[in-house]
């Protein structure tokens, strides 16, 4: 048993020395004060990141197939009334989603920013006192109502029964309704005269559209969509003007969820149109962006960056539609951000590193000060 004790003792690595061969000294005071501060803030600096969750980023290939794009906006025309605001997306598919009205709301400003009116879209329900028959008849008691399309009919059981319903007809013909007044369904809701009376007046426009998650482009413009020999246009003949002001304030425009850190260049970004007409244009690439928390939830998102251009356009002649136009592409790559704890084996690792390193160098250092002192002295007591 002594045999045992006897080489244990032999393996001891750090061998005592009797207290009366120690020697205290005043540096070597001051060096364990200041290496004892220093650890103790590098310890308690160690301890926080320990218990705050660390961020880990990794880029991978974006695989997934089949989903869909979600949109928010929150977007204020000081200049353009809402009655002739419209907003349209379309992507390289061939999907189309023209005067999109579900999911958004409209609120009418005036001169001052302040809100007249909230309502989701569309001008009004029609007044049907006596309405103009599709047979060409007023409507009697006890009839049906069948407004006329005005020959943009697809059937003759077609109705038109509202001034909307018109529009929407010659825009499925790709025809411009270029005088309201005459069609009887807009003279009776008094549509020209709603133009006329939102005149001066600016428009907040807000909500989200969904989309399929492949390159595309939406825009908010005056006047009803319809595409005319496979062209993209706006009927903007009823509105009976030259220019429009596409001034405008994105107050916040994101797509897919908010995560934690996300930054979406352009919220709070507002323009002035200083021409009598023009398209505003932002080139958006959109990054696919998987966030989990520290807990597992996960955020299926997205980051985008963006680039901005002014096309003008000549008086009168509207060659290039007035309006804010977002075309935005997708990037394959995804960025996946992890939130995750430290390991305590890690912490512990750390910790013992911020010891034994400052103990080291400090010892390092009071030994470099305590012989330089003793050789400094003995080399003054010789030449004395």
């Amino acid at each position: 048993m002594d045999n045992i004790m006897s080489k244990l003792r032999s393996l001891d690595a750090y061998p005592k020395i009797n207290e009366d061969f120690y020697s205290r000294t005043l540096s070597g005071g001051l060096i364990t004060l200041v290496s004892s501060i220093v650890m103790f803030l590098l310890f308690f600096s160690e301890l926080r990141l320990y218990l705050h969750a660390v961020t880990d980023t990794t880029l991978v290939v974006d695989t997934s197939r089949g989903e869909t794009l979600r949109i928010n906006f929150d977007v204020t025309f000081p200049a353009l009334p809402c009655s002739i605001l419209s907003l349209d997306a379309m992507d390289i598919s061939g999907e189309q989603h023209l005067d999109v009205k579900h999911d958004i709301i409209k609120k009418r400003l005036d001169t001052h920013g302040n809100v007249i009116e909230e309502r989701q879209d569309g001008i009004g329900s029609p007044k049907i006192e006596k309405p103009l028959q599709k047979h060409g008849g007023r409507l009697e008691h006890n009839e049906t109502y069948c407004g006329s399309c005005y020959g943009a009919e697809t059937s003759d059981e077609e109705c038109c029964n509202n001034c909307e319903d018109v529009r929407e007809a010659y825009r499925k013909k790709g025809w411009a309704l270029s005088n309201p007044d005459v069609i009887d369904q807009c003279k009776r809701e008094g549509f020209l005269q709603r133009i006329k009376d939102e005149e001066g007046e600016g428009c907040n426009i807000y909500g989200f559209i969904e989309v399929n998650k492949v390159a595309g482009n939406f825009h908010f413009a005056p006047g009803k969509s319809f595409h005319q020999s496979g062209v993209h246009v706006h009927d903007l003949l009823a509105f009976q003007k030259d220019s429009f002001n596409v001034s405008h304030k994105i107050t916040r425009l994101s797509f897919g969820d908010y995560f934690p850190g996300v930054v979406n260049p352009l919220d709070n970004v507002k323009w002035t149109q200083e021409t009598p007409s023009g398209m505003y244009q932002y080139f958006i690439k959109v990054v696919p962006t998987v966030y989990t928390d520290v807990s597992g939830h996960t955020i299926q998102s997205n980051q985008f960056s963006v680039t901005e251009h002014f096309r003008n356009a000549e008086i009168g002649h509207l060659q290039s539609l007035p309006g804010v136009f977002f075309f935005y592409d997708l990037s394959p790559i995804k960025v996946t951000y992890k939130e995750e704890h430290t390991s305590f084996l890690h912490f512990l690792t750390n910790v013992c590193a911020i010891i034994g390193g400052i103990f080291t160098v400090s010892g390092i250092l009071d030994s470099f000060i305590y012989h330089g002192q003793r050789a400094i002295k003995k080399k003054m007591e010789i030449e004395g």
